[in-house]
């Protein structure tokens, strides 16, 4: 029997015969698991889930007020300063406080009366010695009138006695101003109240000894405050006294003001004018705080969508249009005034246009959403 010689791979070959046999299973082994988990994957791709629930608005049209906004500072109505009309007395009380409100005639504070009151009475005195003089006087003179047609005086006596009356009625008046004088002094001991209205600074200190017009007391009159803007003079011709006007304190609530004058010249440095506006009801706010405003000078037609609906982004403002596929666009949009919960779009938008209003800042260009009439009601927890 004749033998023929086997043909045996070499080393190079029977590696690439293992590698593809190995490769063969794994891909049987992978279809066979795909097959398992999801018999119908190789039917057909799933489709795109929403990314959010979401409702929609349309632009409206509405009647949005036009407004001049300015800034400026709150400030006293008037400001009262209160100071001392006696000197050289020593301050003995101190009645009120920075904050207190008080009534025209009030005590505010009181100095030590016993020397105007020794005045007084030594005033007093010299007032009744000199009313016996002039009584004694005036019987000399009514004796010597008596006498004169008798000749028993001679003129020169009848003379003497009538200026010693006048000269007796000149010292009573003398002394009875006086007396007024030391009256009023000791009336100044006393500290009054120029007009109702709120303490505003204190620098009355008790036991000092003050000089004549010294500063005690600074009073805001009536309490009231007012706030003084700077208005461009372009814009002046529209504000008109009477005007309301709507103030925002620094860090408190926006309270209601009126326009009650509008300054007569504008400074030639910064082309602004200034406008007083009184505020009847401050609120919180305080004289020399910073506090900005709006002057409603008229109403005009807007197109206007919630303010949910417009999203803040990069310093731009974007709205989520919806396409007919429910995917959402990004529209990149201008925005002016804002009353309430709406917002004024000036451009870059259809009127007719439908845009996602609540959900916007979870959203990005291109999601599909999942529209539906107004948002979910949450199911109240059962007990």
């Amino acid at each position: 029997m004749k033998l023929f010689p086997v043909n045996r791979p070499g080393p190079a070959r029977a590696a690439w015969f293992s590698a593809g046999g190995a490769l063969l299973a794994a891909g049987a082994l992978l279809a066979l698991s795909v097959q398992a988990q999801d018999p119908k994957a190789g039917a057909a791709a799933p489709a795109a889930k929403p990314a959010l629930t979401v409702t929609l608005a349309s632009p409206q049209r509405a009647e949005l007020p036009l407004s001049v906004a300015a800034n400026g500072s709150v400030a006293a109505w008037q400001e009262a300063v209160v100071g001392a009309e006696a000197g050289g007395l020593r301050l003995a009380d101190v009645r009120v406080n920075v904050g207190d409100r008080v009534r025209r005639g009030q005590v505010l504070a009181t100095f030590a009366a016993a020397l105007p009151q020794a005045d007084l009475a030594q005033a007093r005195a010299a007032v009744a010695e000199a009313e016996a003089t002039l009584a004694e006087a005036q019987a000399n003179a009514q004796r010597a009138r008596d006498l004169q047609a008798s000749g028993a005086l001679s003129a020169q006596q009848i003379n003497q006695y009538l200026t010693a009356e006048r000269t007796a009625e000149a010292r009573l008046q003398a002394q009875r101003a006086l007396f007024k004088t030391n009256e009023l002094r000791l009336a100044q001991t006393q500290v009054l109240a120029p007009d109702d209205g709120v303490i505003s600074a204190r620098a009355a200190t008790v036991g000092a000894v003050v000089s004549p017009g010294q500063e005690l007391f600074r009073l805001i009159r009536q309490g009231r405050l007012e706030w003084r803007a700077e208005v461009a003079s372009s814009e002046l011709a529209s504000l008109k006294p009477g005007m309301p006007v709507r103030v925002t304190p620094a860090g408190g609530e926006a309270v209601a003001g009126r326009l009650r004058m509008v300054a007569p010249t504008v400074d030639a440095a910064t082309r602004n004018g200034l406008v007083y506006v009184d505020l009847p009801q401050p609120g919180t706010a305080r004289a020399g705080m910073f506090a900005r405003g709006e002057f409603e000078v008229g109403r005009s037609p807007a197109l206007t969508l919630p303010q949910s609906a417009v999203l803040l982004r990069d310093g731009f403002s974007y709205v989520f249009q919806l396409a007919p596929d429910n995917k959402v666009r990004q529209l990149k949009v201008t925005v002016g005034r804002r009353l309430g919960d709406r917002i004024e779009v000036t451009g870059g938008l259809d009127p007719a246009a439908r845009v996602v209003a609540s959900g916007a800042s979870f959203l990005g260009d291109g999601d599909t959403v999942r529209v539906v009439d107004a948002p979910p009601a949450i199911a109240a927890a059962k007990p």
